[in-house]
């Protein structure tokens, strides 16, 4: 049981899974279902504040060597044609709606690209990420149970 927790704990925070990922992994292996929400959420809002703090002040040395640049770039080109429009557009309404949709590539790491990028105020963007989070956690746990019941 706690190997389950911990490897949907490693879900939640990694940019390729995060919530969407954690809470159906945790509640396939019959973590509390209401564990499963509140750990995988808390642990995804936690990844703000780490790319906040490696976005001003560690992205800026890494960016002289050229392999890391690269891949920088293209991450960034790839958060900014996500969420451009939205987060141009709509500002703090655009950003929570993109982190809010349950697919892969919309959580809180392209969010919070996308905030520093089009230069969000810090307290917005984070505000904007947690809501967008919560909502998408709500809708992927609320599947996920559904479907566990038999009626999705």
């Amino acid at each position: 049981m706690l190997n389950d927790i911990l490897t949907s704990m490693l879900w939640s925070i990694l940019p390729f899974g995060e919530a969407k990922v954690g809470i159906p992994y945790a509640i396939y292996n019959n973590v509390n279902h209401y564990l499963a929400f509140t750990l995988y959420f808390a642990a995804n809002v936690m990844v703000f504040p780490l790319m906040q703090f490696f976005l001003k002040h560690i992205n800026k040395y890494l960016l002289k060597w050229r392999v890391y640049k690269k891949s920088a770039i293209f991450v960034a080109r790839r958060a900014k044609l996500g969420a451009g429009k939205n987060v141009q557009k709509y500002g703090f309404w655009g950003l929570l709606f993109f982190v809010m949709m349950p697919i892969p590539g919309t959580g809180v790491y392209a969010g919070t690209i996308a905030a520093w990028l089009f230069g969000l105020e810090t307290k917005q963007a984070f505000i904007a990420n947690t809501l967008g989070i919560y909502l998408s956690c709500i809708i992927v746990w609320t599947l996920t149970v559904l479907s566990f019941q038999g009626v999705y």
